[in-house]
């Protein structure tokens, strides 16, 4: 006997399995991106967000997840966040006081110039890094010499107490000369000349025992800092000066264009 055979027709479907943990690899990398989103925000409310964002993520997958809680991980609050304000207002309140300063011993030495008529000898100018007295050289010198006349001792002395009132600023002192050579049994060149001046009127300003002479220095320019023409008689002589500068402690780049106190 014949055996009958069956012709089963057989329906051939995709094996679509694997679409499960494709799906659930899929939902665990959106989470981890979410996850790195939120940790690279200090943002409190970003992180609401992401944590909302990350449980509707997790919840819409497989429903593996449903009601899962997400607990924001703590970070670090950002520079704007963290307690630096009180050193910067403590860094402007410095500059502050030190724009007082400044500006007070420019009025008192002001008004010693308009007292005593020295305003063709004497001039005070305040900027962003240094308050700056210029000195006339006649009024400290005989001409070619660095020896301080007698009539000048009473400007150093006077300076010196005025700089005592505000302790704990640098003062340089620095010696200038116009460009014609100098050329006698003491001084060679106008290097010698200036750096001299420098230090002599320095020494009568430190005779005040109030002054501390670690924060003094005195150096010597000779003619290579003009500030006028050495063409002219006029340009010569405000060419050759002695300088007292008192140094900022704190200072900020000048805006550009803006002009100096005067």
């Amino acid at each position: 006997m014949k055996k009958k055979h069956k012709n089963h027709q057989h329906e051939e479907h995709i094996d679509e399995s694997w679409l499960i943990p494709y799906a659930d690899l899929l939902t665990l990398l959106l989470a981890l991106f979410i996850v790195l989103f939120s940790m690279s925000s200090v943002d409190a409310k970003k992180y609401e967000q992401m944590s909302q964002a990350f449980q509707i993520a997790l919840s819409g997958g497989m429903g593996m997840f449903e009601n899962s809680g997400i607990t924001p991980i703590p970070m670090p609050s950002s520079p704007s966040q963290s307690p630096t304000s009180g050193s910067q207002t403590e860094h402007q309140e410095q500059i502050r006081q030190e724009q007082e300063d400044m500006e007070k011993l420019k009025r008192q030495l002001d008004q010693y110039i308009k007292e005593n008529n020295l305003s063709t000898q004497l001039d005070t100018k305040l900027n962003h890094s240094q308050l700056l007295i210029t000195i006339s050289d006649n009024a400290l010198f005989d001409s070619g010499s660095a020896e301080v006349k007698t009539t000048a001792r009473d400007l150093g002395i006077n300076i010196s107490k005025m700089l005592q009132q505000y302790p704990g600023y640098e003062i340089v002192v620095s010696g200038h000369t116009d460009n014609l050579p100098i050329n006698n049994w003491k001084y060679r060149s106008n290097w010698d000349l200036s750096s001299d001046r420098a230090i002599n009127f320095m020494k009568v300003m430190l005779e005040n025992p109030g002054l501390d002479p670690g924060r003094f220095s005195a150096v010597g320019h000779g003619e290579y800092r003009p500030v006028d023409t050495n063409d002219t008689v006029e340009g010569r002589a405000k060419n050759r000066r002695v300088e007292v500068s008192i140094l900022r402690k704190y200072t900020d780049p000048a805006p550009t264009g803006a002009p100096s106190a005067r």
